[in-house]
């Protein structure tokens, strides 16, 4: 399953802290472990069943929001970093973490189509995702990520770390919601 995971997500490699690496490849193990889907799943169902015949798969999506919250990140660093400072290896584990939670709720019906889990349809996403990390020891400032990626963030005071994964997975997926704006196959 470390293969897989190591397939998948390349830019694990970005995150400079040993511990911190293998905490969030765990997490993903874990979640494959536990999930319906297979990792070659992840490459072909949507990243949303909010955007009816979603035309981009999980990962392009995921890894889409991995490398805009890291060039943000980089972007505020440079700019603002002495008033601002940013945990950049917090910002990566968090975005490639944010969805980790998704396994537990899709899975692919009878029809061969993507669906909410029973479990999905009680717990979305954030909640599993953070259950699955601190499994797996991830630090409170990355599982904050996770929690406050989504809607449920709106609750709480978002980290800087935070606001950057929220803000790079509104920016790719916000524009599906205008089916104007899609380029269909």
């Amino acid at each position: 399953m470390r293969e897989a995971v190591a397939g998948l997500w390349p830019e694990i490699q970005w995150i400079e802290n040993q511990a911190l690496r293998e905490q969030v490849t765990q997490t993903w193990i874990k979640a494959l472990e536990r999930s319906p889907l297979k990792p070659d799943d992840l490459n072909q169902i949507p990243f949303t069943l909010l955007v009816p015949n979603c035309p981009i798969t999980f990962m392009q999506h995921k890894r889409c929001v991995v490398h805009i919250a890291r060039a943000s990140a980089k972007a505020m660093h440079e700019f603002m970093g002495r008033a601002l400072p940013i945990e950049m290896d917090t910002v990566i584990a968090g975005a490639i973490l944010a969805d980790v939670g998704k396994l537990l709720e899709y899975e692919i019906g009878p029809d061969g189509k993507s669906r909410q889990s029973q479990r999905g349809e009680a717990l979305r996403h954030p909640f599993t995702g953070v259950s699955l990390a601190l499994e797996c020891g991830v630090p409170d400032a990355v599982c904050h990520i996770i929690a406050a990626h989504a809607a449920e963030g709106d609750l709480v005071k978002r980290t800087t770390e935070a606001y950057i994964v929220h803000h790079a997975d509104f920016m790719a997926f916000l524009p599906f919601k205008n089916p104007k704006n899609v380029k269909m196959k």
